[in-house]
């Protein structure tokens, strides 16, 4: 089972989100097995986190958001099970839900399972450290990066005109110019 475009966004109404914040967040959901997410979207709070009822947003004096974010994780998490489980063709692989490409999720199924992903303002990014690869998406074009001998442990979007992503590792911050191009 995986949830058709129609479901997310009732699912979007019914917690009362936007079908783009509600994306980023089952995305998440998907990702973390339908037991936890990790996620970044501005309608959720910002940078945030669910594990199975224990919630954590950015704007973290928001009860009610924080209350909306954990009603939609819960009712959506056998549902990211189901999707993650269809992709990898097991009970709780590594996958994730079937891109519109045909590969799990929307990078390149040779990238495998990224260690973290997000979404914010259209952009969305997955890592992929054993294979020292960032994939970036923006405006439904996917762009792979080599990240080196970088380690990236941190991701941030830069608010204004430019919605810039930025990165941090344990040497300091890494900006995304810094990265080479590898792959469409």
């Amino acid at each position: 089972m995986s949830v058709q475009p129609e479901q997310l966004a009732e699912a979007a109404r019914r917690h009362g989100f936007s079908l783009a914040a509600a994306e980023a967040l089952f995305g998440a959901l998907v990702a973390g097995g339908g037991g936890q997410a990790q996620f970044s979207h501005p309608e959720l709070g910002g940078m945030g986190q669910w594990s199975n009822g224990m919630t954590q947003i950015g704007d973290m004096f928001n009860d009610g958001l924080k209350a909306r974010v954990n009603g939609f994780c819960q009712d959506m998490s056998a549902a990211a099970r189901a999707a993650r489980s269809t992709a990898t063709g097991t009970n709780g692989g590594t996958g994730g839900a079937v891109g519109r490409h045909g590969s799990a999720h929307w990078w390149p199924s040779d990238l495998g399972s990224a260690s973290s992903s997000g979404a914010q303002n259209g952009m969305r990014y997955a890592c992929f450290p054993e294979r020292r690869r960032l994939a970036i998406e923006r405006d439904g074009q996917v762009t792979i990066y080599d990240t080196g001998h970088y380690r990236l442990t941190g991701f941030s979007q830069q608010q204004g005109s430019d919605y810039s992503l930025s990165f941090s590792g344990p040497d300091g911050p890494v900006s995304l110019d810094s990265l080479s191009v590898v792959g469409p």
